[in-house]
């Protein structure tokens, strides 16, 4: 528990608080850190009385001869959940220490619990995060999951949804980013972990699909509160073990091809966009071609936009900040050029699906 890396830092911190030389020892009483580096490695006789009795030992300078190896000072056992790991050692006059001694340990002590915690935490989330990759295998290994479940006291049980939300650029370190994710859901039944850089999962359990909306609601009210932008892609529920693997495939999909406006894409919005994914990219450029082919930028965006307000002129040109009659100039242009009516259903799903290709064919070559 007490590493060489934690002592330095130790030594580190309380020296420039008490502008004195600190040894940090460890349970066999050689040191470990110091602000003398030249007794790094040395033996420390003094620290193995400490360790072996359990009590603090002041050494005065007649005592030096004695506890070989040892200046005078104070040191003190370092302790952790009831157990002696370790010595510190404050170089000076017994008398003037002595004041303060007692707090530089229990300082210490703080410092060493508080890294106990600290890798508690990430080792949870490792754990967390090893057994979604299992799960998202073909064939996963269920034995070898209940069990890393067990150790986390986390239980899933059906119905399963998997949720990944992409975050944007920020400074806040990983775990904390997670725990706003956990107090939105209850830990014994969510399983939340980084899937890569700027990417986390979500897989919920037990948990109808609207709360979870409500929820993934709440969750990006709070993470955008701290400046991080997000959108969040959701997959679809499943029961079986087995099947959580398309539920994360389906909210991947949700993110690709959902609107780059929209922060809380269902993989149900997008099912058709996906299975127009799902074709041979000759059949999808001939397709869109023949529809689109002789269209301008402009005229394309002005579908895009038409359909997303449900062809209605009035909230599609609001939306384009152009006239009502010029939207209109439009759409009959688009109808001239392509032969499709953008206002006649028949023809306007035609102009839809060249529509949703192009946009996954953009996203394909991102």
């Amino acid at each position: 528990m007490l590493t060489q890396k934690m002592a330095s830092e130790i030594v580190k911190q309380t020296m420039i608080r008490l502008n004195r030389n600190i040894n940090i020892m460890n349970e066999k009483g050689v040191i470990i850190a110091s602000g003398n580096e030249n007794r790094i490695n040395q033996h420390h006789r003094g620290a193995y009385e400490v360790i072996k009795t359990g009590n603090p030992l002041i050494i005065n300078e007649s005592d030096q001869e004695k506890w070989e190896g040892s200046q005078p000072g104070v040191n003190l056992p370092i302790s952790f959940q009831e157990q002696i790991i370790g010595v510190i050692g404050i170089t000076g006059h017994p008398e003037e220490i002595l004041k303060f001694g007692e707090l530089v340990k229990m300082i210490t002590e703080m410092m060493i619990n508080q890294a106990f915690i600290t890798e508690q935490v990430e080792w949870k989330y490792r754990l967390k995060e090893q057994i979604f990759e299992e799960l998202i295998k073909k064939n996963c290994d269920m034995d070898s999951i209940h069990k890393r479940l067990n150790l986390i006291e986390l239980k899933l049980s059906p119905p399963f949804q998997v949720a990944q939300i992409e975050i944007g650029p920020n400074q806040m370190k990983k775990g904390d980013v997670l725990q706003i994710i956990e107090n939105v859901f209850e830990e014994e039944h969510t399983l939340v972990g980084f899937y890569n850089v700027n990417r986390i999962f979500v897989l919920t359990s037990n948990l109808p699909e609207a709360k979870l909306k409500q929820r993934l609601m709440t969750l990006l009210t709070r993470i955008n509160k701290k400046g991080i932008i997000s959108r969040i892609g959701i997959g679809k529920e499943v029961l079986e073990n087995n099947h959580i693997r398309h539920s994360f495939y389906e909210s991947l999909q949700a993110l690709r091809l959902g609107n780059i406006s929209e922060n809380l894409i269902t993989f149900t919005e997008i099912e058709t966009k996906a299975l127009l994914a799902g074709l041979d990219e000759r059949t999808k450029n001939h397709y869109i071609d023949r529809v689109l082919g002789k269209l301008s930028d402009k005229m394309i965006e002005t579908l895009e936009q038409f359909f997303l307000n449900n062809q209605n002129i009035g909230e599609c040109a609001k939306t384009l900040y152009i006239h009502r009659n010029s939207l209109v100039y439009r759409l009959k242009k688009i109808h001239d050029i392509t032969g499709y009516d953008p206002q006649l259903f028949s023809d306007a799903i035609s102009l839809q699906l060249a529509v949703w290709l192009l946009q996954v064919s953009k996203n394909r070559n991102k």
